[in-house]
């Protein structure tokens, strides 16, 4: 959406774009430990699912894995797509529109807080810690739904190796 907006120094008008931002979150599930929750850091505080900002040039997928790496130690294998959640009330900070993905890892024991989070620590999905941040209950609750067989994962897209050619299909 295009919004016109006045320089406070030299009271120019000009627009620019308000778009939500691109984020991601991962639901790291293991069967015997539950799901990866970490405390965060930074306001706003409270628990929540990894995730972070999406950056410039970079896929979903490759976000996702990258922050899993920088907030709790694990290399994630991306399982399936559970949804896009895009609620303007969904970050207090600004409209956000995440990618919300599943995935498992090999070594469940390597699970350490990094990055802006203050801890990670795996639970299971009837004994969270309270309170979950942004729209992360919802979240939880459709991967409850998932596991009951109620909802379905979509697949994940391929890593792109490079931009397709112009006579390529994207």
């Amino acid at each position: 959406m295009k919004k016109t907006v006045t320089c406070p120094l030299c009271h120019q008008t000009y627009e620019i774009y308000a778009n939500p931002a691109p984020t991601v979150d991962v639901i790291i599930h293991d069967p015997q430990r539950g799901v990866v929750i970490i405390e965060r850091g930074h306001a706003p505080l409270g628990y929540a699912l990894p995730g972070g900002f999406i950056d410039d040039g970079e896929q979903a997928e490759a976000a996702a894995r990258r922050e899993m790496k920088e907030e709790t130690s694990l290399d994630v294998e991306l399982t399936g797509l559970l949804g896009v959640y895009s609620a303007p009330w969904r970050d207090p900070r600004r409209h956000t529109m995440s990618t919300v993905f599943v995935g498992r890892t090999a070594h469940p024991e390597r699970l350490c807080a990094g990055d802006d989070a203050a801890r990670a620590a795996w639970y299971p999905l009837d004994a969270l810690p309270a309170p979950l941040c942004f729209d992360h209950g919802i979240i939880l609750a459709h991967f409850r739904e998932v596991l009951a067989g109620r909802r379905a994962l979509a697949p994940i897209q391929p890593d792109a190796p490079h931009a397709p050619d112009s006579g390529e299909e994207a």
